[in-house]
């Protein structure tokens, strides 16, 4: 075993010529592993995509690009579209699934974004393609979903243009309609730019992407969800907060 070098070793140290020291260090750094440094210590989310649906006009939505510029630092690989490409972005997603390079999708929209939301997910169903997770931020219509999506979640402004998201028979997944519209500041054009609902849109997602624990979403067979509750008394301690 060998003793424990403290204070007199370096003593010892000390009184080694200056050539010595040179020649020590030079063989500890050849020793040592070589170990790549990076910036940031994100572990890429490998076989994951995120798709962001814009809005009308590309300028209302920017917050979704905040949304994915969060994303991307962690690794997970993200595409920003206006909500008029839904159906090629819907192709190429099929294409990446199918070819083996993604393997969970992940969509989310704001505005008109949200609204067609549903088209896509039927889209890619009929394309044989699962959606893991979907998230619409307002709405702006009343819409029917229809096709498989493990999760769907809408995320509406009640007082609003924001309507609920309607399941058909066709329909396989968990749907959640959450009335967000108790949250401070919170309005259809602030809505993806609302800190506490960017937190709860890219804790989804991570859930999904790192495989976290998603809490059981509730039966949408009442009008107001369990959801809806917890959003509201988060959003209630907050005003009691300020």
């Amino acid at each position: 075993m060998k003793p424990y070098i403290g204070y007199t070793g370096w003593i010892h140290l000390h009184r080694l010529s200056l050539r010595g020291i040179q020649a020590s260090l030079i063989t500890l750094l050849l020793c040592l592993p070589v170990v790549p440094c990076y910036a940031k210590a994100t572990a890429p989310a490998i076989g994951a995509r995120v798709y962001l649906l814009r809005g009308l006009m590309n300028v209302f939505s920017l917050g979704l690009d905040e949304i994915g510029t969060k994303l991307e630092a962690q690794g997970i690989p993200i595409t920003v579209a206006n909500f008029v490409s839904w159906s090629s972005l819907a192709e190429e997603a099929a294409a990446e699934y199918k070819s083996g390079k993604v393997r969970t999708i992940i969509l989310v929209g704001h505005s008109a974004g949200a609204t067609v939301l549903p088209d896509m997910v039927a889209r890619l169903s009929q394309l044989g393609v699962p959606v893991k997770l979907a998230i619409g931020l307002d709405s702006t219509f009343r819409t029917k979903l229809a096709g498989h999506a493990d999760r769907y979640i809408n995320f509406y402004i009640a007082s609003g243009v924001g309507e609920p998201v309607a399941r058909t028979k066709d329909f396989r997944g968990a749907l959640e309609n959450i009335d967000v519209q108790s949250i401070p500041g919170v309005g259809h054009i602030s809505i993806d730019k609302n800190q506490l609902i960017q937190q709860k849109v890219i804790s989804a997602i991570d859930a999904v992407v790192f495989s976290r624990h998603i809490s059981p979403p509730h039966k949408p067979s009442s009008q107001t969800s369990t959801a809806e509750h917890n959003v509201n008394a988060t959003a209630a301690a907050a005003t009691t907060g300020n």
